[in-house]
């Protein structure tokens, strides 16, 4: 139980390996999902990001069935869910039209292909279930190693391509103009998502995926149009929303994706409410 001695709580916070291990992947998840997350909603691909979500349940699925990673199915599905709709959607003329019809086929296949996975698996479906709700509290020493090689691919690539993504994705007709590949941009955005999506998984599930990726960036584009400061505000919310759902739900019986998931979405409707009266 909580008590008023923060410094005693938080040593009882450190004490065990697997919150040690839940704590170094909520960092890397939340640092990587914020850096994303702020170009997701400034472009418009919630709903890519949901479809590479559910595309996750199959991958883990996947990869419990050949006794392999699920975190490494996670992966290879998320990838390859983000270069299909790169590539089969979002043409310049159709707009965002082909995207959609792109991501809605293929989130369809993608739920088919999880429960053929589920039937054909023949152990405990306990290890499944979990990624549909997050298994931070059961991350290994191998899913920390995993989890921070991909948020050090991810960072590094949106430091690379963090201008031009920018600029096509605020106005990508004048982007191309410019001489900006757009199309390429889109892709290797479209794998960066797959790549966050894959690792967030782990903390809060294919089903409440929305809670780092998509809410800290559409609260703090309520605050702020600054591309600089928004992106800053949204990895330090999704940290104070990852650390802050990890240590009550550790002194608490219920899931850590409930109380991430709930102070993402308490802090979003805060600010649309102080941002109605003023």
């Amino acid at each position: 139980m909580l008590s008023w001695d923060l410094l005693a709580d938080l040593q009882l916070l450190l004490e065990f390996h697997f919150m040690q291990n839940a704590l170094m992947v909520g960092t890397l998840v939340a640092v990587l999902a914020g850096a994303i997350g702020y170009f997701v909603v400034l472009r418009g691909q919630s709903f890519a990001t949901h479809m590479l979500s559910q595309v996750g349940f199959p991958g883990a699925a996947a990869g419990v069935l050949v006794h392999t990673s699920p975190v490494a199915g996670l992966i290879v599905f998320c990838v390859a869910g983000a270069l299909g709709v790169g590539w089969s959607g979002r043409s310049v003329d159709a707009g965002r039209r082909s995207e959609a019809a792109a991501v809605g086929s293929i989130l369809a296949f993608s739920i088919a292909l999880g429960l053929l996975f589920f039937r054909l698996y023949a152990g405990s479906a306990q290890g499944i279930f979990g990624f549909l709700f997050g298994t931070i509290l059961g991350i290994s020493d191998q899913d920390v190693l995993l989890t921070g090689a991909t948020t050090l691919v991810g960072l590094a690539v949106i430091a690379l391509i963090g201008r031009p993504l920018l600029f096509a994705s605020v106005d990508p007709d004048a982007a191309e103009a410019r001489g900006v590949r757009v199309r390429a941009i889109s892709i290797i955005f479209l794998v960066l998502v797959a790549l966050s999506v894959a690792v967030t998984v782990q903390v809060v599930g294919t089903l409440l995926i929305f809670a780092l990726l998509v809410t800290p960036a559409a609260a703090a584009q309520r605050l702020t149009a600054r591309p600089g400061l928004g992106l800053a505000l949204t990895v330090a919310m999704s940290l104070v929303f990852m650390w802050g759902g990890l240590a009550i739900a550790y002194f608490s019986l219920y899931p850590v994706g409930f109380f991430v998931t709930s102070l993402a979405f308490a802090t979003y409707l805060g600010i649309r409410l102080v941002k109605a009266v003023a």
